[in-house]
């Protein structure tokens, strides 16, 4: 995973990182964001014949490929409590294993929405939220933000219920991608991986009535009764949709065609040293999948190496 070469860029998304530790707390050893999650788990992807049809990345042409799934909570708290609603939109980062030190990531999490354009933008969102403690006077920070900013009141507001499981939630990659084809045909999709077990939330008040470790107690419970299955599916923009802006969602009524499946069975060896080490990037990095020319997909990548620098320091 390459360091961008890019100085604002850079600039940017260590003052990104800054600001999430100044929110959250500095928790050595830990992510600036999602910090709390599962350990990781092992499991076999088997891509679909469309996938084949629309991409000749590896993952998608081989019979099967392994994968380690990672899930996690929001913010970048190590012990928030699983029923916590700030502990929302959960995420699920999916590493294809490739090959020895070669692999290709999808980063997701349960709601479609993000809240801006630009890492910039993101900065300026959370230094709005840290200028904005309970007793501000109104309107706040944060509240002049959201008001200027409609994408980022509609994240903020978009109904975000907690998940009775890890594995009865969907995710959603916000960002565009663009599938290459073996005779170069191009299609850029969306990601939305769906559980096997189907879609299960809670309301706030059986959440409050949960533990606050029940996600990870029923994951590992659930492990044992059998392997945890999801699809990856895709949305395929239309003409004239979108590409390089998360916030713009294209129409429902766009096409979506499965890319393939994935089971989990177990648990990764070496558990505690993996899930320090690993480096989820939002950038593919591998032939047959390209990154859009979405801003926020550089920004996660470098934010991303540098929380995971000082992890693996700590």
């Amino acid at each position: 995973m390459p360091f961008p070469s890019d100085g604002v860029l850079v600039k940017t998304a260590k003052d990104l990182v800054a600001q999430l530790q100044a929110l959250f707390g500095k928790h050595p050893g830990f992510r600036a964001t999602h910090a709390k999650g599962s350990e990781l788990l092992s499991g076999t992807f088997t891509p679909s014949a469309e996938a084949k049809k629309l991409s000749s990345a590896p993952h998608f042409n081989e019979a099967t490929t392994p994968v380690w799934v990672r899930f996690s909570n929001s913010t970048g708290i190590p012990n928030i409590p699983d029923n916590d609603s700030n502990a929302d939109p959960r995420g699920i980062a999916i590493r294809f294993i490739l090959g020895p030190h070669k692999h290709t990531d999808i980063v997701a999490h349960s709601t479609p929405f993000f809240p801006t354009h630009t890492g910039a933008q993101f900065l300026e969102m959370l230094q709005a939220i840290a200028a904005s403690p309970p007793d501000a006077e109104h309107p706040s920070a944060i509240e002049k933000f959201l008001g200027a900013n409609p994408a980022a009141l509609a994240f903020v507001t978009a109904p975000k219920p907690p998940p009775a499981s890890y594995a009865t939630e969907q995710y959603w990659g916000v960002n565009a991608y663009k599938l290459i084809a073996a005779d170069g045909t191009t299609t850029f999709i969306r990601y939305h991986v769906v559980p096997d077990a189907g879609i299960s939330t809670l309301d706030a008040a059986a959440a409050k009535e949960h533990d606050a470790e029940y996600l990870q107690k029923e994951l590992s419970a659930r492990l044992q009764t059998g392997a945890i299955g999801f699809k990856i599916l895709a949305q395929i923009a239309g003409d004239g949709d979108v590409t390089d802006d998360a916030t713009v969602h294209w129409p429902a009524s766009r096409e979506v065609v499965e890319l393939g499946s994935f089971k989990l069975e177990g648990r990764v060896p070496d558990n505690a040293k993996e899930v320090k080490q690993v480096i989820f990037d939002p950038i593919p990095r591998v032939r047959g999948v390209e990154p859009s020319d979405d801003p926020l997909l550089e920004m996660r990548a470098a934010i991303y190496l540098i929380s995971g620098k000082q992890r693996r320091a700590a």
